[in-house]
């Protein structure tokens, strides 16, 4: 079982920015970042391949942000920028094993989910 914490969640407004963490229990190989507005579907924002450094972002995303890793600290980061009401959802960090299968920043394809974080962006 491979648990994960995030912090770094809070409120901001337009034009502003936040920074969030995960900090898994061990290594693991794919780590991404979902988010969740009420009464919408689990939306994936970005991955990040802590083996081979590969990135993917999704569109409404890209370009304002960026998701890095500490490997030491078994921790990646989600920088956000230039932040937009619609930004507004829990934030989940979520993770699977490469033999876990799939590459696709899609739910089914994480085993183990971080119990989220709250970003409020206000206009």
């Amino acid at each position: 079982q491979v648990h994960l914490v995030e912090s770094g969640g809070g409120s901001v407004k337009a034009g502003g920015s936040l920074t969030l963490s995960c900090e898994a229990s061990q290594s693991i190989e794919k780590i991404g970042w979902f988010r969740q507005a009420p009464g919408k579907e689990r939306e994936g924002v970005a991955q990040i391949w802590t083996d081979t450094g590969s990135t993917y972002y999704s569109a409404s995303v890209k370009g304002r942000f960026t998701i890095s890793q500490d490997n030491a600290k078994n921790t990646v980061t989600l920088q956000m920028n230039s932040l937009k009401p619609e930004d507004t959802a829990m934030y989940y960090c979520a993770a699977a094993f490469r033999s876990y299968g799939g590459v696709a920043l899609i739910p089914g394809k994480f085993q183990y989910w971080g119990q989220g974080t709250q970003v409020t962006v206000s206009s």
